[in-house]
């Protein structure tokens, strides 16, 4: 998982989001986003637990 495209997303939903709420999008069109959102966000930490398991076993001569 890349975590600049990761972030690119997650930075797009959030937008998506505002803009959903300022025209008055539907409560479930909300949680959709949201949990898309929560989604990402959960990608975007596993990808930095691995990218760092990564540096780690480097750094440990593995």
């Amino acid at each position: 998982m890349d975590i600049q495209m990761l972030t690119a997303w997650i930075g797009s939903r959030a937008e998506q989001l505002r803009g959903a709420r300022d025209r008055g999008a539907t409560s479930t069109e909300l949680a959709v986003i949201a949990g898309s959102l929560l989604l990402g966000a959960g990608l975007l930490v596993v990808a930095i637990r691995t990218k760092l398991a990564e540096k780690i076993g480097i750094i440990n001569g593995g």
